[in-house]
């Protein structure tokens, strides 16, 4: 290796990392706006409703065997 290739080498290692370190710290900030924003009001219809509360379970069959008569 001579010297341009590794100089050439050091900088593109050097950009990747501060590349690396930009993302990560912009993402951290991110998250730390996200954990500190307030939490949305419920809407006044589901004041009453716990967490956990079973609210409507719709299921349906699928039936495969359908007659032809």
């Amino acid at each position: 290796m001579n010297n341009i290739t590794i100089f050439i080498f050091g900088i593109c290692f050097a950009a990747t990392v501060g590349a690396t370190f930009a993302f990560m710290w912009r993402s951290t900030a991110e998250l730390y706006k996200e954990v500190n924003k307030p939490k949305r009001k419920r809407h006044p219809e589901m004041e009453d409703v716990e967490n956990g509360d079973e609210l409507l379970v719709f299921r349906v069959d699928d039936d495969t065997k359908h007659s032809n008569t």
